[in-house]
């Protein structure tokens, strides 16, 4: 066992009795090494300060200087401090002893007689360690050489590149020369192209301030269409044609809602003006929401959905409204994607910290190479089997922005034409603990018997006035009407009514200002008041909270929602007089 350079290393062996060290010559003469010997403590530091040692095997028991006081002198020398002491005994054998010959930096503790095999394999390795050290040093001294030599050729590098960054440069400035020439040129394109810029930005103004007058002057109309369609199917209609046309109506209605609300939303989400409330709610409301809006689609074509939900109630951390809108577009898509008479399936599951929510379908499917554009804006994959679907292409742009809104994902899988479609949403799982229920919050009133209510409705439209009130009337309640601010002025006091339903974009006294004035009336302050109009944006909503209004409606207006929205109004009391303010209801 030599090193990489052939020499021999250095073993000292010190001990008081000739014997021992004999018997230590003897087992360890097989390792090929230099033995050097001493007899005493001090000796063997004489022997330590002529050469260097790989190991050390140390006597305890020593006249004079014992093994002890020998061991903490070597490795109190800077030079000594990592030669391992191996120390010899037959009479300090306790444990006190074990461990102050650890604490002065044995490696190990042999207790007499000695196994020679043992003694000598426990030499090897400290002969294997000092050898392998000894060859690292020489590493590192070849290592230092070769750094220096490095060093002097990356100063010599150093130096040529400096003289080819001078030519460089020299290159470079004759070509800056020509580009300030070419930059002054690109000053004028800059500014025209801010011209056009600014014009772009006034266009896409004006654009957005069309989409919401276009959603206002669509949703009046669709108002009372949708009023007088419940109107119809609460009374009985005895002419089957007459029933088909009612259901026509219906949901012809209400996919002209589901565009317009489209076509605002990705505006909304473009400008970043859609805002995400995330609260704990159940997966089953906005299933149960999502599929009433596709429900008359559904019937038509007589598909058949089918609903696979875990017993236990899966919770998502989220926006109701919005959750609702993604399952709902998806819903839509696969009732539009698949022929009459097929299956769509919507099933749920938790997924570690995720809610997983499946939508199959076996409809007309989508070609491979469709699948990344699925959720660009204006992708349609009707054209594909020939047929128009309809629609804008956008409901799918909106579901994926949406869900990332949420912080989750959304895929899309198909095997191709023909073999149906699945989507793939994650959405963050709410801790059961945190959970409230996912039905509409609404502002209560001090509790009554009676469930019936005294409403005033106000809009100048007469259609969605009438048909409004036929509505709330049907329900039982009690309704007056006024077709504008003023009359509702004269009409609130006699009349005491327990809920205002204003509507806002009135000629002469708007909904905003009505709103005011009934609250500055000591009758008027505790009145619930109801802002029911077409516009839905956020600047909206929160004029409705300045002027006094506790829910802001859509129209049209969700009649069911609505009627639920009244139930709870009075379900138990509140600390401002009886009314829970600024609710933002869509």
């Amino acid at each position: 066992m030599r090193g990489a350079d052939g020499k021999k290393v250095n073993i000292l062996l010190v001990d008081d009795q000739p014997a021992r060290l004999l018997s230590y010559e003897a087992i360890l003469q097989d390792l090929g090494q230099n033995l050097v010997t001493a007899r005493s403590g001090l000796e063997a530091l004489e022997r330590l300060m002529q050469q260097e040692f790989a190991v050390v095997l140390l006597d305890v028991s020593m006249p004079g200087m014992d093994g002890f006081e020998t061991a903490s002198l070597i490795h109190d020398h800077p030079r000594f401090e990592r030669t391992p002491i191996i120390f010899v005994t037959g009479v300090h054998i306790t444990d006190p002893d074990r461990m102050k010959a650890y604490k002065l930096g044995a490696v190990d503790y042999v207790l007499i007689p000695v196994v020679p095999e043992i003694l000598r394999s426990k030499v090897a390795v400290l002969v294997e360690l000092y050898l392998q050290r000894r060859e690292l040093q020489l590493l590192n001294s070849t290592l230092a050489q070769a750094n220096a030599k490095l060093a002097e050729a990356h100063i010599n590098l150093q130096a040529e590149k400096t003289r080819e960054l001078e030519h460089l440069n020299a290159s470079l400035r004759k070509a800056v020369s020509g580009l300030e020439e070419a930059n002054h040129a690109l000053h004028g394109e800059i500014r025209e192209r801010a011209r056009v810029e600014q014009q772009l930005k006034e266009a896409d103004r004006l654009k957005d301030e069309f989409l919401a007058m276009l959603a206002h002057e669509l949703r009046n109309p669709l108002a009372p269409i949708h009023n007088a369609v419940r109107i119809m199917r609460l009374r009985p209609m005895g002419d089957p044609q007459l029933e088909w046309a009612r259901d026509v109506i219906d949901r012809q209605a209400v996919h002209l809602t589901r565009l317009v609300d489209d076509l605002l939303d990705v505006s909304r989400i473009t400008r970043g003006k859609i805002n995400i409330d995330a609260q704990p709610f159940e997966l089953s409301a906005a299933i149960a929401r999502a599929v009433e809006t596709v429900q008359p689609m559904m019937m038509k074509q007589k598909h058949d959905l089918q609903i696979d939900l875990p017993p236990t109630p899966l919770l998502i951390q989220g926006d109701l409204t919005r959750v609702t809108q993604v399952i709902g577009n998806v819903l839509a898509n696969a009732v539009k994607y698949t022929d009459d008479g097929g299956r769509i399936g919507v099933s749920a599951k938790l997924a570690g910290a995720l809610v997983e929510i499946r939508i199959r379908d076996n409809g007309i499917g989508i070609p491979a190479s469709m699948l990344p554009t699925v959720f660009e804006l204006f992708s349609q994959a009707g054209a594909m089997d020939g047929r128009s679907r309809g629609g804008l292409g956008i409901g799918l742009a909106l579901v994926k922005r949406l869900v990332e809104m949420h912080g989750g994902s959304v895929e899309i899988r198909s095997g191709g034409t023909g073999q149906g479609t699945e989507f793939l949403i994650r959405l963050p799982a709410a801790l059961p603990a945190d959970a409230a229920p996912g039905a509409l919050s609404a502002p209560v009133i001090a509790a009554s018997t009676d469930t019936k209510r005294r409403i005033l409705i106000v809009d100048d439209n007469e259609d969605a006035l009438m048909s409004l009130a036929n509505l709330l009337g049907l329900d039982g309640h009690e309704v007056r009407t006024a077709a504008n601010g003023f009359v509702a002025l004269d009409a609130a006091p006699i009349f005491q009514p327990e809920v205002a339903v204003l509507d806002i974009g009135m000629p002469g006294l708007d909904g905003y200002e009505l709103a005011r004035r009934i609250r500055a009336q000591s009758w008027g302050r505790t009145m619930v008041l109801v802002a029911l109009t077409g516009w839905g944006q956020e600047a909206d909503r929160r004029r409705s909270r300045e002027a006094g209004f506790d829910s802001h409606w859509v129209k049209p207006l969700d009649v069911d929602n609505f009627a639920r929205y009244i139930e709870r109004l009075f379900e138990q009391p509140t600390s401002r007089g009886g009314i829970a303010s600024n609710l933002s209801i869509s």
